[in-house]
């Protein structure tokens, strides 16, 4: 059977997760800001058409956001995990050979469910739009027979409204594709970074179109395997499958930068125990043990005038975990080896490294089964628990309660969709 592949995207996602639960700011230019209120990390489309490049201060903004009352929010990073984990539920009814690509991207195999609707494109509406019935989201959905071709036709699904949102190159006429590929310029292709752009440009390949007719060997011998792919792709020839099961990370960072300058031991330490106790849950969401960690503080190199400090040690673990309060006195102990008192700190994190499957990993001949037992239930149940009633519900004392170190948040919205006292409430 030949392989159909749809990318269902969310425009614009956290600007559109805000959206959701502010009608009132439908037409309002707005941004969402990254950790700390420092950047535009999302820009509505009235933004982004005023120049808005994405990653601009917001300190650069000031006077354009005056001028066009833009609107900006502090990232809400549990809100778009769940609106993002709504989604796929969604998308999940039509088929269950689903790859979430992104927080805001999902790839879905299609063919075998396609003699249930009347084209792929009728597919595409009808998924399009039972997620914004489910979630109010608005989402573009591009269908082809590659996931390349996929990614290129949610590109012209979002780009050009004649669409309507939904673009399937698989039942378009040749010509057509063609056309639209000539229209395209060749960065645009998934999987093509901006160097690579670069160097297709030296080589005369300036579109789509172009790439689709340079032969995939002589690609291969100019930029690699990836790039033979990508035109075998841009062909119909399907060389990536869908990854139904996300592989497991072989590398975990946790990590955040202050809310303002930290000096104290006290305080340090109750970030890296934080950081410690998410990559601890990371870890035991992908069923991985780490055998080692690594815990750095930095300054602010931004500030060059102010006496800078950059510091990271590893800790080998004699026995690879997930446990969070095992970890926690690593990182604890790591922390209090490249501390010095004087500097003004700007971020700290953990890093798991070494990771290994926690079902599979060796067992050490003098281990407490009994104990080793007992710590896996109370890490279950933490998590349980966290899961059910808001993150960090149960943590370790380590971890404190102030907190005064957090990242900035001046306009962050409300837990609408996680937590029971900051319910959306009708007016």
């Amino acid at each position: 059977m030949t392989k159909i592949f749809a990318l269902v995207d969310v425009n614009n996602f956290y600007v559109s997760c805000e959206r959701v639960f502010a009608p009132k700011m439908e037409n309002v230019p707005m941004v969402v800001l990254s950790n700390n209120d420092g950047c535009a990390v999302a820009r509505c489309a009235q933004v982004k058409a005023l120049g808005v490049k994405m990653g601009t201060p917001w300190f650069q903004m000031q006077e354009l956001a005056k001028k066009h009352g833009i609107a900006a929010y502090s990232s809400n990073y549990t809100l778009y995990g769940d609106m993002s984990s709504r989604v796929v539920e969604v998308l999940k009814k039509f088929t269950p050979s689903l790859e979430v690509y992104s927080i805001d991207e999902s790839f879905l195999a299609i063919e075998t469910v396609l003699q249930q609707y009347a084209d792929p494109a009728s597919l595409g509406h009808i998924m399009k739009q039972e997620v914004k019935d489910a979630t109010g989201l608005p989402v573009c959905v591009g269908i082809g027979a590659s996931k390349t071709l996929a990614k290129l036709a949610n590109h012209l699904a979002k780009k050009h409204k004649i669409f309507a949102g939904v673009c399937d190159v698989d039942s378009m006429p040749k010509e057509d594709l063609y056309q639209w590929m000539t229209e395209t310029a060749a960065g645009e292709v998934w999987g093509v970074g901006k160097q690579t752009a670069k160097k297709l440009k030296e080589l005369h390949i300036h579109t789509v179109f172009d790439l689709l007719q340079s032969p995939p060997q002589t690609m291969r011998q100019q930029f690699g395997i990836v790039m033979e792919r990508i035109c075998y792709e841009l062909r119909g020839v399907s060389c990536l499958q869908l990854e139904e099961v996300a592989p497991a990370k072989q590398q975990i960072v946790s990590s955040r930068s202050f809310g303002k300058p930290v000096t104290l031991m006290e305080e340090l330490a109750e970030s890296v125990a934080t950081h410690a106790a998410r990559g601890a849950e990371k870890l035991r969401a992908q069923k991985s043990v780490t055998g080692a960690l690594t815990i750095f503080i930095q300054t602010n190199p931004f500030k060059p005038h102010e006496p800078q400090h950059h510091q990271s040690i590893t800790i080998a673990l004699a026995d690879p975990s997930d446990n969070t309060l095992m970890l926690t006195r690593a990182a604890l102990k790591g922390l209090k080896q490249i501390y010095q008192a004087g500097f003004k700190y700007k971020k700290a994190g953990v890093m798991f490294n070494l990771l290994a499957d926690k079902p599979t990993v060796q067992q050490s001949l003098f281990d407490d089964m009994e104990v080793k037992g007992k710590s896996a239930g109370l890490m279950k149940a933490m998590d349980s628990i966290n899961s059910r009633f808001g993150n960090a519900v149960i943590r370790s004392a380590a971890s404190g309660t102030k907190q005064d170190w957090q990242m900035r948040s001046g306009n962050k919205s409300p837990n609408y969709t996680t937590r029971w006292d900051e319910l959306p409430v009708a007016q």
